[in-house]
């Protein structure tokens, strides 16, 4: 990673459920890419994983515990740490960005790095170093959350990398272990995957924020739209309305669903 005059990229990327640490493809495929980003000042995470309205933004003081947001896995996946320095610059600089359009960012001094965030960023950025805040979603709207990104857009020109953090895919009935992590994927998951990369290449951003109705088997790929929406957000943040300039870093299926991730210019 190389300091950079220009504004940080955006990424979306679908980030995994605690066992990503144990697919060696996929670990080297996210550290492979964050390689070849601009170093960030700090990093803007939007989970699928936190849902809040009034929006919020996580502890920022660098000390506050993960969040463990998940059940039954084996006991090595709790004792997982990233204790990156907390970005109080960053919360003020979002804070006065809303300001700017009527909104009032609430702190959550108790909320710390959820799954949706850490768990990529353990693999794309493994020392720490960067000062990371994580940003709620206040809603699943797709405009709305596309206008959220609009506003946070001038983070780019301060070295803020701004991630949302979701799954292309994300029906969780088509999980099978069982059919190995790079099985035949389901259909509709295969489907929905063909619509998204053709869909974010073309540069559609009206199909985008109409995908329940314009994407094949879009209520099957995401039953509810949470690991999706982060999507809108980084949409928003690279000035989606001038025409998105979309690269698909990642791609393949994951235990039957699609771990496409997207660069955004």
């Amino acid at each position: 990673m190389t300091p950079t005059a220009d504004p940080m990229p955006v990424l979306y990327l679908s980030h995994g459920a605690p066992p990503l640490a144990d697919d060696t493809r996929w670990t080297a495929e996210l550290a492979a890419w964050s390689a070849e980003l601009p170093r960030p000042r700090n990093i803007l995470m939007v989970s699928a994983h936190w849902e809040s309205a009034p929006i919020a933004v996580s502890s920022t003081s660098g000390t506050t515990p993960l969040v463990y947001d998940f059940w039954g896995f084996p006991q090595k996946y709790y004792g997982v740490t990233y204790a990156a320095p907390g970005a109080p610059d960053l919360a003020t600089s979002v804070a006065g960005l809303l300001a700017g359009a009527g909104e009032h960012l609430h702190q959550d001094p108790d909320r710390g790095l959820d799954h949706g965030a850490y768990v990529p960023l353990v693999e794309m950025f493994p020392e720490a170093d960067i000062p990371v805040l994580q940003l709620s979603m206040p809603t699943l709207d797709p405009q709305r959350l596309f206008a959220l990104g609009r506003r946070l857009a001038p983070l780019r020109d301060e070295g803020t990398l701004i991630v949302g953090s979701g799954f292309t895919t994300h029906n969780l009935r088509w999980f099978n272990p069982r059919a190995g992590a790079d099985g035949t994927p389901p259909t509709p998951s295969s489907e929905f995957d063909h619509w998204a990369a053709e869909t974010m290449a073309a540069g559609d951003v009206d199909s985008l924020l109409d995908f329940l109705a314009k994407a094949p088997a879009a209520h099957e790929a995401h039953p509810r739209t949470e690991h999706w929406a982060p999507l809108y957000v980084a949409l928003g943040a690279a000035d989606a309305s001038a025409g998105i300039e979309a690269r698909s870093v990642i791609d393949g299926f994951w235990f039957g669903l699609s771990k496409r991730s997207w660069q955004l210019a």
